[in-house]
């Protein structure tokens, strides 16, 4: 008899999908990972004191200078992926995506000097992400 594995169940982070209208194209704005540069969503964990489409805000300023938007307050889908911590271990994460039309962009926020952040049309963006279930959601915006 084969015995499953045991998997640990999934950690949750919040996501902004960041999104801008331009003229009759709408556009997603992705940034750079600190640690491999590759191309994401602004996300991160829960914050203590803000609900999650708070979260995810907050995670929008820090990683890529959106200061206002109108936040969706359900999510608009979800995706998962495996965060490489410093030990080398991989912890599955599932992340939560919430809407969010940017309404104010600053050019000086905290992670500027880390990232690099641009704003491209939703299936550009899903050829740039890596993580399966987010190229779908982006493709059906």
């Amino acid at each position: 008899m084969l015995v499953p594995l045991l998997q640990r169940p999934r950690r949750l982070q919040v996501a902004a999908l960041c999104m801008r209208e331009r003229g009759e194209v709408r556009e997603v704005l992705l940034v750079t990972s600190r640690d491999t540069g590759r191309w994401v969503l602004p996300k991160g964990w829960p914050i203590r004191g803000k609900d999650a489409p708070g979260s995810a805000l907050q995670e929008a300023w820090e990683e890529a200078g959106v200061r206002e938007a109108n936040m969706n307050t359900s999510p608009v889908g979800s995706y998962g992926y495996d965060k490489r911590l410093d030990s080398g271990l991989a912890l599955p994460v599932e992340v939560k995506v919430y809407e969010a039309e940017v309404t104010k962009l600053m050019e000086d926020f905290p992670e500027a000097e880390e990232r690099t952040r641009k704003w491209v049309r939703p299936e550009e963006a899903a050829e740039m992400v890596q993580e399966p279930e987010l190229q779908a959601l982006l493709r059906d915006i």
